[in-house]
């Protein structure tokens, strides 16, 4: 055996299934066999890597089916410029050592072959890209930023996208092209900094979107000139800016793409129904209503409703609106952004109120502009809120995410023999602490450290 991970207990990913006490086989990046119970210690002797992992739960390795951040290729849906080098290798490390073993970067832009630059050594995650290359969709990146973009990537098709390795559709929107959380915490500050030279923060940059535009961008939620000058008062921005002119400020940063990534949802649904690989959409506020009608206009069409506990939506609109997307097929994913431990810009009231309900299937971290939250961290706290059990809560990570996006994870997911081995030993009174990883059979997590 080249591993063999024993002294642990056991959850497969499967939702359902736990064992106090089981003993893991690794051989050729393959899970080669699990008993259950004591093992014997002839393969343990054998084998060239033994992980005690006592006092610890052994998982399959986590799936993150929703990221930014971690190619060098164009960022975000918005095409912006590729991050720098260090961010880059910074977000990938968080990831690894938060347990994820698969993750999507779901920028949507960059080609295949811009998950690494020339040379670069490839990280321990499997790291894979989606696709969103249609005419609205380039053209609502090219209406908010659209710097990152290139020949290459602005002729590119889906097909010729998923023939050089993309895995997925998507993401169809997002916080740039939608007027969601990159507008509160990069493009309306920087607007609004541009024109009074005033530095506002992203919490203030959604009270002044909001204001504006209302939560569903259709200015018809928006504030009357007397109280958005009270908005005004308390972001200190009274004596720089009239309310006309901030009302300019936001319209101009938020709703030129709005349009045209609202029709990209239509392209993107028709293609994935056409070709059968899941896709990715930015479920809030101002898109769920041509969410719901995409899902019932394409039936046949895998349809993933991307972090689906947004917080332009109350409590009750996040679980109204995910069981009516449910109940015409598409899945439920929600994300931890940074409302688990962070809490920068979001709370955990949308999350919970879906975690609940039972309207979850899948969840994911997105980017909260890097200052995302890890998955585990919220499997932990759902454990210790005791609204899923730990299976359930895993499942969530792993075999559901493996199930949804099969043509990138339905070789992973799932501690069973054959699987690929992804796992992770995580301590099993905070599941959030990690301890060893093990991606594709080969250790890359090792006390808490990268190997």
């Amino acid at each position: 055996m080249d591993i063999v991970i024993r002294n642990g207990a056991l959850i497969t990913g499967d939702g359902k299934a736990f064992h106090k006490r089981a003993t893991v086989y690794v051989k050729d990046g393959r899970i080669a066999d699990i008993q259950i119970g004591n093992a014997g210690t002839s393969d343990e002797i054998a084998a060239r890597t033994i992980i005690d992992a006592t006092g610890c739960i052994v998982i399959p390795g986590i799936i993150n089916a929703h990221a930014h951040g971690c190619i060098c290729g164009p960022s975000m849906p918005s095409g912006s410029p590729p991050l720098s080098a260090d961010d880059i290798a910074y977000f990938r490390n968080r990831h690894l050592l938060q347990g994820t073993t698969t993750l999507l970067n779901v920028c949507g832009l960059a080609m295949a072959d811009e998950v690494y630059s020339g040379g670069e050594i490839h990280h321990q995650m499997d790291i894979r890209v989606s696709t969103a290359h249609t005419l609205k969709n380039i053209q609502a990146a090219l209406a908010v930023d659209g710097r990152g973009l290139s020949v290459p990537h602005l002729s590119a098709t889906i097909d010729e996208m998923l023939a050089s390795g993309a895995v997925a559709l998507g993401e169809v929107g997002g916080g740039q092209t939608l007027g969601g959380g990159a507008q509160d915490y990069r493009f309306i500050p920087e607007a609004v900094l541009r024109e009074t030279g005033v530095e506002v923060t992203p919490a203030t940059a959604r009270r002044l979107k909001d204001a504006v535009l209302g939560r569903f961008l259709d200015q018809a939620g928006g504030m009357s000139d007397p109280m958005l000058e009270d908005e005004l008062e308390h972001a200190g921005l009274s004596t720089h800016v009239t309310t006309e002119r901030i009302r300019e400020i936001i319209t101009r940063s938020v709703m030129p793409s709005v349009a045209l990534s609202l029709d990209g949802f239509d392209e993107i649904a028709e293609e994935a129904e056409r070709v059968g690989y899941s896709a990715i959409f930015h479920n809030a506020a101002p898109s769920a209503k041509r969410l719901s009608a995409v899902v019932e206009k394409h039936p046949n069409a895998r349809i993933v409703a991307g972090h689906s506990n947004h917080p332009s939506f109350l409590p009750d609109e996040a679980v109204s609106i995910a069981l009516d997307l449910r109940s015409k097929g598409a899945v439920i994913d929600v994300s931890t952004l940074d409302c688990i431990s962070t809490q920068w810009r979001n709370d955990a009231a949308n999350l919970d109120a879906l975690i609940d309900v039972g309207c979850v299937d899948t969840i994911s971290t997105d980017f909260a502009g890097g200052h995302w939250d890890g998955i585990l961290e919220a499997i932990h706290r759902m454990v210790r809120k005791e609204q899923l059990s730990a299976q359930a809560a895993v499942a969530l990570a792993t075999g559901n995410v493996a199930a949804v996006f099969p043509q990138m994870a339905g070789d992973r997911g799932l501690i069973e023999k054959g699987k690929r081995a992804d796992l992770a030993v995580v301590d099993h009174v905070n599941l959030s602490r990690v301890r060893h990883v093990v991606i594709d059979g080969r250790v890359a997590v090792r006390n808490g450290v990268p190997v």
